[in-house]
């Protein structure tokens, strides 16, 4: 019986270890803004930048809407990238954040500070599966994480695989001066470390305590976790404490199951294959989205807590050439009626199901009227990172849901085909789209609501949005979805 009791208790002790995970918020209410696009740092006439340029002084401007409607925003990478600069990802100085593309460290701070005030947390873009050289091949600029430490990291750190050692390019061709294998995929566009070295664990785990502490960032998108073991990733989030952490891994579910089981769930990660089961909204397959048929997210699997679900980002937006997959939207003009009911219908879907739903910077700049008021819904009924989906049925050009959050339930619907009947005990939140082929609808639990009777379909008046909250005015009298009266 004392060996069963023990036994039973180390299981709820693994049980309780796993739901505080580092970077993964149970029951979470966030919603996510990737606040930058390819090229979107340059000026506002360049084509790249038709959504609206986002410097840190631009966002700057705009911190009161971001801060009425997200309570996550994912930043570009912020460290140096010295003078060909670009959007980051080929990084030459993690220790310096300023003069990047995107704008000064003062203004990044500032930034981050402003978005604090008004509630919302600040992603940093980390990448450490790779960095860009000095003057040569195999030479670094040194980092000063202050209190974590200095270091310089050397060929000695490079994976033995890297093209340093293998180009005809490269003074470095043949050295038996580097690091171990890589326990990932390369990067053949900058020098891949290696992580199984000491000194490269400890460099990294200075790196994100000092974006955290230092530069206040609230937690980390990790990028190219491909490229190293997972292992480490739980290392760095274990040394850190990140609020969130999300992990780039573009794979199949089955690659991503392995990936959070490497990391022991110790990050959250970009649902990829939830991503391509909303092109079925393109393709008029709308029994993609059904967990129950082909739907391929992580939902399916019983993940939905580490899902991050989006519509596309920045390496998946259409960017012409041979950028892009391409896979939502046929061009990057999302001013065309048939556009956006792609993009407004799967905002829909997506802001009303679990996990943690990333919203594109395009999008929002293009429809943020029409997304805002979809997030006012899915706050005031509490949807969260691991909502329960009660219900739902596809069919052709129609599909449906309801979904339970922590203050009450919502309806989805999305399609042509879809019923246009408004569901006893629900009122008609939203609906939209150039053809109106989305609707939503709410039911508010009674626990807490001052005025049950406002709750029912028979209620009317007129629905706005304000301060990312769903109001609807009755007469002279203004209520909250709750039906508590404001005024």
């Amino acid at each position: 019986m004392k060996k069963f009791l023990l036994m039973l208790t180390a299981i709820v002790f693994a049980m309780n270890m796993r739901a505080t995970n580092a970077g993964v918020p149970a029951e979470c209410e966030d919603v996510m803004l990737q606040a930058f696009y390819w090229d979107s740092y340059k000026t506002k006439t360049s084509t790249d930048s038709k959504f609206g340029r986002t410097k840190w002084i631009d966002l700057l401007k705009d911190t009161a809407a971001i801060n009425a409607n997200f309570d996550v925003v994912w930043f570009p990478p912020s460290a140096w990238a010295g003078d060909d600069g670009g959007v980051g990802y080929y990084h030459r100085q993690a220790s310096n954040q300023d003069g990047t593309s995107w704008g000064t460290k003062a203004k990044l701070e500032e930034l981050i500070a402003a978005l604090h005030k008004g509630g919302t947390k600040c992603l940093a873009d980390i990448v450490i599966n790779h960095r860009n050289n000095k003057s040569s091949w195999t030479d670094f600029y040194p980092d000063n994480f202050g209190s974590y430490g200095l270091f310089q990291l050397t060929q000695s750190h490079i994976c033995s695989g890297d093209e340093a050692f293998t180009s005809s390019s490269s003074p470095a061709k043949g050295s038996t001066t580097h690091g171990a294998a890589d326990t990932g995929n390369n990067d053949g566009g900058c020098r891949d470390l290696d992580h199984t070295n000491v000194y490269v664990q400890n460099w990294a785990k200075a790196y994100v305590q000092w974006m955290l502490n230092v530069m206040k960032y609230d937690g980390f998108r990790y990028d190219m976790t491909l490229g190293y073991h997972g292992r480490y990733l739980k290392m760095y989030n274990e040394a850190a404490q990140p609020y969130m952490s999300v992990s780039e891994l573009w794979e199949s579910i089955s690659r991503q199951k392995q990936h959070l089981q490497e990391c022991d769930s110790n990050t959250m990660i970009f649902d990829f294959q939830a991503k391509y089961s909303m092109k079925g909204i393109v393709t008029g397959s709308y029994g993609k989205l059904n967990a129950n048929k082909a739907f391929e997210g992580l939902r399916k699997h019983g993940l939905e807590r580490y899902s991050v679900t989006f519509i596309d980002n920045h390496d998946t937006f259409d960017r012409g050439g041979a950028y892009g997959d391409n896979q939502f939207t046929p061009t990057t003009d999302l001013t065309t009626a048939t556009n956006k009911d792609y993009v407004l219908q799967a905002s829909a879907y997506m802001l009303m199901m679990p996990g943690v739903p990333c919203v594109f910077y395009p999008h929002w700049a293009s429809y943020k009227e029409e997304i805002n008021e979809l997030i006012a819904v899915r706050k005031q009924a509490g949807i969260h990172s691991q909502s329960q989906v009660l219900e739902e049925e596809s069919g052709q050009y129609k599909y449906h849901a309801t979904i339970q959050g922590h203050r009450g339930k919502v309806i989805v619907r999305v399609g042509k085909y879809r019923s246009q009947t408004v569901p006893e005990g629900f009122e008609l939140a939203v609906e939209g789209g150039d053809r109106g082929q989305y609707t939503v609808y709410i039911h508010m639990d009674e626990q807490g609501v001052e005025n049950p009777s406002l709750t029912l379909p028979s209620r009317e008046g007129k629905k706005f949005l304000k301060d990312g909250k769903l109001y609807i005015q009755v007469d002279e009298q203004v209520y909250d979805m709750l039906g508590n009266r404001i005024k």
